[in-house]
């Protein structure tokens, strides 16, 4: 952590510096250095609460209540607009701590939160004192700098999470469906210190491949976000699938996008996770998860540190972030131009792109979704299903097919984005691809999905590429899928595109 001498040394610096606007905007927008001796004293006086009150925090019990009032005072005071929202559980009330900083475009709110209960058996500092300690301390600090977001923040504390999620699932099922679609993006950190620390990032595009598969479309941003600032310390990350342990699950099963950070619990270290982390492999990551002795002394301060600067960094990066501009959008719900076959030069014979609502197949789990991501029309590749799953996919070659002319602003960063999916069976290769193009003046391939060997089910993905490089020209974006080597099973689909400009 910077010093406070060398904090107020830059500040004078600056104040004694002219700045450009633009060089004003950047200082007043960089993400804050979070005080770890701050984060650390609201876990001494969660810990003071629990010695006090049977020597725990849990839902029903005086220490719950105690850590709601300290955290819902600290809010108050910092000039939040705050509720105290209670819920009822195994006959004992609840509470989840809801606060909101004023401002900010009250349509598109970033929520961050975090379990503020313990189990019976202990105090919770770690799990999960960690988490909700570096979020207060996080909301303390948008106060204390007077943050204008352009995004609306809020902040909450969650009840009865270790009995399963109960308090922020009461908040989520009473929430309109208006009021839930407000609701952006979510940000998750539970256990944030342990003490034989990982440093996992709740995966939010399946990156890893494995485990219980993406976040609804808009978690990988979130995931990136972390991830560049795990990157900019030096610090290696891993994804952590969205198991549905944590407060993320009442979101995600409502569609929205969610994200966050978690230091490992009762876990084993592996010996590769030493290797990349340090720490000390065979033994868990937290020994004392959901234990007496998990105290202020189960805490690793470097990984509380680390994650607690993380949570500032997306807070800061996404709630800041000056919306895109759509340049070019479809949905896909009316027809706009698109051409198939656009060169005359496509081989394929069956599964031709095409607009339509499409028809589920499966062999071996999903291979054509039956479901869009909006509305009930995509660009699928042959949209009926058939007699079975080879009837009407992709055969004897490429199929491509081509939007309508997109002109495109001379200056700023543009980036098309999409929802995509490739499926295919183990019969694929590497030869079977799904591809996204630009055509302008110049032709490039700006994403690709190969297959493989191994079998792969559908699933809808998002994701965005960089087309700066054809700014000022009238381009055609391109999809293209193709099963290049023998009749293996090869599906594809697209929603949801859209061209902007930062």
């Amino acid at each position: 952590m910077k010093s406070r001498i060398l904090v107020v040394a830059a500040a004078l610096a600056l104040a004694a510096a002219p700045l450009t606007p633009a060089a004003s905007a950047a200082a007043r927008l960089a993400p804050p250095n979070i005080s770890l001796a701050n984060v650390k004293a609201h876990l001494g006086q969660l810990q003071s609460i629990a010695s006090a009150n049977g020597g725990n925090r849990a839902h029903g019990r005086p220490g719950y209540l105690a850590s709601a009032n300290y955290v819902k005072a600290q809010l108050d005071a910092a000039g939040f607009q705050t509720v105290l929202q209670s819920f009822t559980y195994n006959g004992a009330t609840g509470y989840n701590v809801i606060a909101d900083w004023p401002g900010g475009n009250p349509d598109d709110i970033l929520m961050v939160g975090a379990h503020l209960d313990s189990v019976t058996a202990g105090p919770g500092i770690n799990d999960n004192g960690s988490g909700s300690a570096s979020i207060l301390e996080t909301a303390l600090e948008v106060s204390r700098q007077a943050l204008q977001p352009t995004k609306h923040l809020r902040f909450a504390w969650w009840g009865a999470e270790e009995l399963g999620l109960r308090g922020s699932q009461f908040y989520v099922n009473n929430l309109s469906t208006a009021d839930r679609a407000k609701i952006k993006a979510y940000l998750n950190f539970d256990m944030v210190g342990s003490p034989n620390a990982g440093y996992f990032i709740y995966d939010g595009d399946n990156s890893d491949g494995v485990g219980s598969g993406p976040g609804p479309t808009g978690s990988a941003e979130l995931e990136r976000t972390l991830q560049d600032y795990f990157t900019s310390i030096g610090v290696p990350t891993r994804g952590t699938d969205f198991d549905g342990r944590s407060d993320y699950g009442p979101f995600i099963s409502r569609g929205i996008p969610a994200g966050g950070t978690f230091t490992g619990a009762e876990g084993v270290k592996s010996s590769a996770q030493a290797q990349l982390w340090g720490g000390t492999a065979g033994q868990a990551f937290d020994p004392c998860y959901h234990r007496s002795c998990d105290t202020t002394a189960n805490i690793n301060d470097t990984a509380l540190d680390r994650n607690a600067d993380a949570v500032a960094h997306a807070v800061w990066t996404i709630a800041t972030a000056v919306p895109p501009v759509t340049v070019w959008s479809d949905d896909f719900e009316t027809a706009t131009g698109w051409t198939a076959n656009p060169g005359g030069t496509d081989t394929a014979t069956t599964g031709l792109w095409e607009r339509g609502d499409p028809e589920a197949t499966s062999s071996s789990g999903t291979k054509q979704v039956g479901t869009t991501v909006s509305g009930v029309n995509d660009l699928v590749t042959g949209r009926l299903a058939g007699a079975s799953a080879g009837d009407h996919d992709v055969d004897g070659g490429l199929t491509s097919i081509q939007s309508p002319p997109i002109t495109l602003p001379a200056s700023g960063v543009l980036r098309v984005s999409f929802s995509w999916y490739l499926a295919h069976g183990s019969n694929a290769s590497n030869a079977d691809f799904f591809r996204v193009k630009v055509v302008g003046a110049t032709t490039g391939t700006v994403f690709q999905q190969l297959g493989a060997a191994s079998d792969r089910d559908g699933g809808w993905v998002a994701s965005t590429a960089d087309i700066s490089a054809f700014a000022g020209q009238t381009v055609r974006i391109v999809f293209e899928a193709a099963d290049a080597l023998g009749a293996s099973l090869v599906e594809a689909g697209v929603d949801d595109v859209k061209v902007t400009r930062q």
